[in-house]
């Protein structure tokens, strides 16, 4: 038996599909929902789900939260965005995971755009561990990029979707509206420093592992916009970094509290 566990935030576009793919191999599902302002706690109800409410604090710490009130052992750990492939689900569906010698099983991600596969720029295979066992593992306690640390985990020959963006202009958007000012106020918290060439090189290096190493240049304007947005998203992170640091007035203004 299986509990699905997602984590939401005004996911009315998403969490239908979302559950009624995680429902195809898990006996319960679990919302841990952080104060959504759209009807995603109604709609996730109305299939069946059980709802937590519980304000955000940070990736891994979010996705921990709902263990607490799931009846199974086995977790699968799915984002609204994201949904189980057929082959995904059979394969799922074929694990004995009542005598497994693992502790975790990792799947690989298709990263769209719209409704392009993005195969480049480190995009896929992207192994993630998203069915554990709770009683041996869980996701790290951390604010961002989280991932489960299984001691004994397999990977499996089966793909979950996950709709990474609408279009081009959500993939540069997010960056600026999320994910940089977020990791910016992260790092300060941690005592992390940037210097006046810290946007510039770690932007740079971004486009160079994403174009070039990551054979970004094989995807086409695809794999230049993801590099671009890579880049974009690196210089920001550092760039705002230094603004905290040295304008008291934007420090003043900061809340530290909340994560988004």
């Amino acid at each position: 038996m299986i509990t699905g566990v997602v984590i939401t935030l005004n996911e009315s576009k998403n969490i239908r599909e979302c559950i009624e793919s995680l429902q195809q191999v898990c006996s319960e599902i679990i919302i841990v929902d952080s104060e959504s302002a759209d009807n995603t706690v109604q709609l996730a109800q109305d299939l069946g789900a059980k709802v937590i409410q519980q304000p955000y604090l940070g990736d891994g710490i979010q996705k921990n939260v709902g263990l607490d009130y799931a009846s199974n052992d086995w977790i699968l750990s799915l984002d609204a965005d994201e949904r189980l492939t057929p082959e995904a689900v059979d394969t799922i569906q074929s694990l004995n995971l009542e005598n497994t010698e693992h502790d975790a099983f990792a799947l690989r991600r298709r990263n769209y755009i719209g409704n392009r596969w993005i195969k480049q720029c480190g995009w896929y295979p992207d192994f993630c561990i998203r069915l554990y066992n709770k009683n041996k593992t869980r996701f790290a306690a951390v604010k961002q990029h989280a991932a489960v640390k299984a001691n004994n985990p397999e990977r499996l020959d089966a793909d979950i979707i996950h709709y990474s963006f609408e279009d081009l202009g959500q993939l540069f958007a997010k960056p600026g509206r999320n994910f940089s000012s977020r990791a910016a106020k992260i790092m300060y918290q941690k005592g992390k420093r940037a210097n006046a060439w810290s946007p510039f090189t770690h932007g740079l290096n971004a486009f160079v592992r994403k174009y070039f190493f990551q054979k970004g240049f094989l995807g086409g304007v695809d794999g230049m916009t993801v590099a671009l947005s890579s880049a974009i998203n690196s210089y920001l992170k550092y760039a705002k970094l230094l603004e905290l640091q040295r304008d008291p007035t934007v420090l003043e203004k900061t809340d530290f509290n909340k994560i988004w």
